[in-house]
């Protein structure tokens, strides 16, 4: 007989402002939908020797923005991890911090919506043999194994809920097999923004440049929409220009060009800054020219000798305080 994890084996999510964090796994391969209406295909992935096949429930496949939730899960638990506390599959959350990380509306339609997301979180399930840390294994899960409303107030609004990751999602997090994701993710609010800047994160990281064919884009977005109407969308998004930390170019030969946006010149001994370094600067410095404030403090690292530093991200968060006061 199954019992329920005593409550001493849940961990709470009390982390304000933890950064957002994506597992590899689910960035690389697309396992949500991007369908605005219920997705009840099945679907099969197989590319380099990885096979993925996403089954999902009556009430469709977990969606893009539904990944809201595990990533507030994850980013949770990556900044307990990375402060030394012990973490647990097992997971309290309250519902109203959880929509305030993710920017949306805490109306109570936003209640009923993320309710949604966790009944298709649960209902789709995932077959791969997928490698997580140093695993490598062939399974079938749940993007989460449960979920449960543990209380209401009068007006039916979630307070509480308590979330069971699978065994593969929390193991991905043990293994740190996450990125840093930008906190401006969550303002993209169309699903193909959504999955193109994940691939651009997973792909381009702090890489000055990145290409893909138009259809192998296609493929890894998991779009089911036909190539030309794909291509015709991706033109849009470069139009538009409104991906966090990179920009899209269209090249001869059907290729899509990812940049890193506005990348300071190299430095001698100084490498590029990773993407949390960044993201906790626009904390620091919220309206302010992150890339500016990072040439400033190059030029002024260059001018001050060059003294050997063990930590230049550190050194330039603790610049930055000092140029805020000023």
């Amino acid at each position: 007989m199954t019992t329920a994890p005593a409550m001493r084996d849940f961990f709470v999510c009390d982390i304000f402002d933890a950064a957002p964090k994506g597992d590899l796994g689910s960035m690389e391969h697309p396992f949500f939908s991007l369908s605005t209406r219920p997705d009840r295909i099945i679907r099969h992935y197989h590319h380099k020797g990885t096979e993925v096949t996403v089954t999902p429930s009556v009430r469709g496949r977990a969606t893009i923005h539904d990944k809201d939730i595990l990533i507030y899960c994850i980013s949770q638990l990556m900044a307990a991890l990375n402060a030394g506390r012990a973490i647990s599959r097992h997971l309290t959350l309250t519902a109203h911090d959880l929509l305030v990380a993710t920017r949306r509306d805490t109306g109570g339609d936003s209640y009923t919506r993320l309710r949604e997301g966790f009944e298709r979180l649960a209902g789709t399930r995932i077959t791969t043999n997928l490698v997580t840390g140093d695993l490598e294994t062939t399974t079938g899960f749940g993007l989460i194994e449960s979920w449960e409303i543990v209380r209401k107030t009068r007006g039916g609004r979630m307070v509480s809920v308590s979330v069971t990751l699978s065994d593969w999602l929390f193991r991905a997090v043990q293994a740190k097999s996450v990125l840093t994701l930008s906190r401006d993710y969550f303002a993209l609010r169309k699903p193909l923004e959504r999955r193109v800047y994940e691939l651009a994160r997973k792909h381009c990281g702090n890489q000055r440049e990145w290409r893909i064919s138009v259809a192998t884009l296609h493929t890894k977005a998991g779009s089911d929409a036909p190539v030309r109407v794909f291509r015709a969308a991706i033109r849009r998004m470069i139009l538009a220009d409104t991906l966090p930390d990179y920009e899209l170019m269209e090249e001869e030969g059907d290729i899509i060009r990812v940049t890193r946006r506005r990348l300071v010149d190299d430095t001698p001994g100084l490498p590029p800054f990773d993407a949390e370094t960044l993201d906790q600067a626009r904390q620091m410095a919220p309206g302010w020219d992150i890339y500016a404030l990072e040439a400033e403090w190059r030029a002024f690292w260059v001018t001050s000798g060059r003294q050997p530093l063990r930590s230049p991200g550190k050194a330039f968060l603790g610049w930055l305080r000092g140029r805020i006061t000023r």
